[in-house]
């Protein structure tokens, strides 16, 4: 793979070259056109760790992704001064440091676009109710094995990109028609659900980033930016090497950042977390500085400051020294299991599994969220399914639901499509594009009728 291939500059979905904007760079622009997309807005109620949060003070999705946007701008930098001192014809081309920077962003911005509510809880529940309930498997028995998998698989990456791609500004091709680069950078995992077990091994290949309905457009992706297939016929490619500092700024706020909110819930005790921090900090005056903090709360927010600052260099290090194997498609692990204090990261992380994800609360907050994804997907595609099937005169509550659901998700005319999968995809987007809230609400709106 090239650097010139990799950071173009073209919009998915458009064919002539669009005029740069006077005031911000195509990167820019992609940063700005997520921020105000309607769901990137709907992140502000999506579960990081705590769903439905009566503490005001732990993150969101949205939060979460604002800060992952902030440090992956300070990794792109970083890269791009090391890319354009090894590249001279990215200069020559009117690349600087900053673009790259730009792309990092709006793909970390964008990289949890297509979270379902309830975090990683919804897409348990999604993948749950088609694996496991009479209609799940009725509408998967009826698909061939790349759509099926789709839905037995549900993953939020893959719906992130047909977010993105498809869903968002729908009479566009190519949807919000973001840069390739800026695309490219934001899939982690740049394969189908349907691939030979070859091509879902390494960091890369543990989950899929695409759903059969946006194979095409991933292939255009793939083309325009010269990504690597991993093998020949088989819809599975080797990573964007930006993608791999998107998934590493992603890495560095939840290890570091879900355990501050897991002391802010009250989960973990600062003694517990102060040695892990200032492990990572190696600086001697940090800890004099902590000591002179007068606050539990505030030495925690100034520890995780310098932590993560100090891992942001360690990652771009560790970036400019596996570059070149990025490009030949020779590295395939997360960047932040091969910098120098990976050891320190890992153990804040099997801090939060055990002391935070698996906490009492967020248990207990999550297993209603289960609950009501398998209610909302029961109603909506089982009402959406008999109308299809041509059912003349549809039960009351039957009319009541396909009238809950908004008209993009249903054919013209309000029918649903003929096709099974197209169906299935639709109400899953309407359910997996719902906040945390809107759920409860929705599911409660159904039971009164």
């Amino acid at each position: 793979m090239n650097w010139l291939q990799l950071l173009s500059r073209r919009r998915l979905g458009t064919h002539a070259e669009v005029a740069p904007s006077a005031n911000r760079t195509d990167f820019e622009r992609d940063f700005d056109r997520v921020v105000f997309s309607s769901a990137f807005r709907r992140l502000q109620d999506k579960t990081q760790v705590f769903p439905l949060g009566r503490n005001d003070y732990v993150r969101t999705r949205l939060t979460h992704s604002l800060e992952v946007a902030s440090v992956g701008r300070s990794l792109g930098v970083l890269a791009g001064r090391h890319l354009l001192a090894r590249n001279p014809a990215l200069a020559a081309e009117g690349y600087a440091e900053s673009d790259v920077g730009a792309i990092v962003a709006a793909a970390s911005l964008a990289h949890d676009i297509g979270n379902p509510p309830f975090g990683h809880d919804g897409e348990g529940a999604i993948q749950g109710w088609f694996r496991e309930t009479p209609l799940g498997q009725s509408i998967l028995g009826r698909l061939p094995a790349a759509q099926r998998l789709d839905f037995e698989r549900f993953e939020g990456n893959a719906q992130g990109f047909r977010t993105l791609v498809r869903l968002q500004l729908p009479d566009n091709p190519g949807g919000m028609q973001l840069c390739c680069a800026t695309l490219g950078a934001m899939m982690k995992y740049p394969r189908g659900s349907h691939v030979a077990a070859a091509c879902a091994r390494g960091q890369s290949g543990k989950k899929h980033g695409f759903f059969e309905a946006e194979r095409a457009l991933f292939e255009q992706l793939a083309e325009e930016l010269g990504l690597q297939r991993r093998a020949p016929g088989e819809a599975a490619w080797c990573r964007h090497p930006l993608a791999y500092l998107v998934e590493a700024a992603d890495d560095l706020c939840y290890r570091v950042v879900d355990v501050e909110d897991g002391f802010r819930a009250g989960q973990l005790r600062y003694e517990e977390i102060e040695p892990l921090l200032l492990a990572v900090v190696a600086d001697a005056s940090a800890r004099e500085r902590a000591h002179d903090i007068v606050t539990d709360e505030r030495r925690v927010e100034y520890l995780r400051a310098r932590a993560i600052g100090a891992l942001i260099d360690e990652v771009a290090a560790g970036f400019a020294q596996r570059c070149d194997a990025m490009l030949a498609g020779a590295f395939d692990q997360d960047l932040a299991s091969v910098i120098p204090h990976a050891g320190e990261l890992e153990a804040l992380r099997r801090l939060a599994e055990g002391r935070v994800y698996g906490s009492g609360p967020a248990r207990e907050a999550g297993a209603p969220g289960v609950e009501v994804l398998g209610e909302l997907l029961t109603a909506f595609l089982g009402a959406v399914e008999s109308a299809a099937a041509g059912d003349a005169q549809p039960a009351r509550r039957t009319r009541a639901i396909l009238g809950m659901i908004p008209d993009q998700f249903l054919a013209a005319g309000r029918v649903p499509d003929a096709d099974p999968y197209r169906r299935a995809l639709a109400i899953t987007d309407f359910v997996s594009g719902m906040t945390d809230r809107f759920a409860v609400l929705t599911r409660r709106r159904l039971a009164a009728l």
